[in-house]
């Protein structure tokens, strides 16, 4: 039986939570696919699920660190209102994608005053502990073509 390790595909059912409990993502029926090794889910967690195998379960408690960073509060910038332009209605929570030295981010609204708009620059998840309750339900030897797109193929992967 095959053990998770570099260039191992990867599919997992999982239920992640906060630290108060709270469920903030799962995947619903249809497991996540991954290509082990090769960066394509938070680190915290790749690092735990090394060396398990099919039928596994595991709760991972994975720190900011090693998850989505730590928050900053230098990502939180006052914006020109004119810099939103065609965008009447800019509420609390709406995301943008924005463009600062050549590298393209995802901003979330925090506050709307009558000339700037508040946005964070950290990752939603930036800043918190997170629990991953896993259940590993398959792992084999990666393809060729999947190591060289760096992604899973198939079912729960990268659909091309």
């Amino acid at each position: 039986m095959s053990t998770i390790a570099k260039d191992s595909a990867v599919s997992f059912n999982y239920t992640l939570k906060d630290a108060e409990g709270n469920v903030i993502d799962q995947s619903q029926g249809e497991p996540l696919a991954y290509l082990h090794g090769h960066s394509n889910i938070i680190p915290g967690l790749e690092a735990q699920l090394e060396g398990k195998k099919v039928g596994d379960k595991l709760v991972a408690v994975v720190e900011p660190a090693d998850a989505y960073g730590e928050y900053h509060e230098q990502a939180v910038q006052e914006i020109p209102r004119d810099n939103f332009q065609g965008v009447d209605d800019i509420q609390p929570g709406m995301q943008f994608q924005s463009q600062a030295e050549g590298q393209m981010m995802l901003v979330t609204v925090k506050d709307v005053k009558d000339d700037v708009i508040v946005v964070d620059a950290n990752h939603p998840l930036a800043g918190k502990q997170l629990t991953f309750d896993v259940e590993v339900v398959d792992v084999r030897d990666a393809t060729e073509e999947e190591l060289t797109h760096g992604h899973v193929h198939g079912e729960g992967g990268v659909q091309h």
